[in-house]
């Protein structure tokens, strides 16, 4: 499962692209299974409130996080969110897209979540 959330469009994009589980991060979302979190980088480097909000009940079972921002603001914000939530969670920076990435982004992303995340059903 991929939870996400997007403001502008470029998560929306590439989770479209990507074929995988996902679902939309909403007020009170509880998730209970292994899952990936895709964000974009709010203001110069903040992590969304409605994110922040979701990972404090649900960081137990993310795998890794995705970030979206745009390298226009400079190298020192750009992604930063992914950064912040990485270290305060724990949790792998799985990649930083600018915008909506490029394929060897998704890629990347397809790979892990194979990897790690997808449920193996017996």
């Amino acid at each position: 499962m991929i939870a996400y959330t997007s403001r502008t469009g470029n998560v929306s994009f590439v989770i479209s692209k990507l074929n995988l589980p996902n679902i939309e991060i909403s007020d009170g979302l509880h998730l209970k299974v292994p899952f990936l979190l895709f964000t974009y980088t709010d203001g110069l480097g903040d992590v969304p409130a409605r994110v922040s909000f979701f990972m404090k009940h649900n960081h137990p079972y993310c795998r890794g996080v995705i970030v979206s921002g745009n390298s226009n603001f400079g190298h020192d914000v750009f992604g930063m969110a992914g950064d912040k939530l990485a270290m305060e969670y724990g949790i792998p920076l799985i990649c930083k897209l600018d915008l909506r990435g490029f394929p060897q982004d998704y890629e990347k992303i397809v790979q892990f979540y194979h990897q790690y995340v997808k449920e193996v059903v017996t």
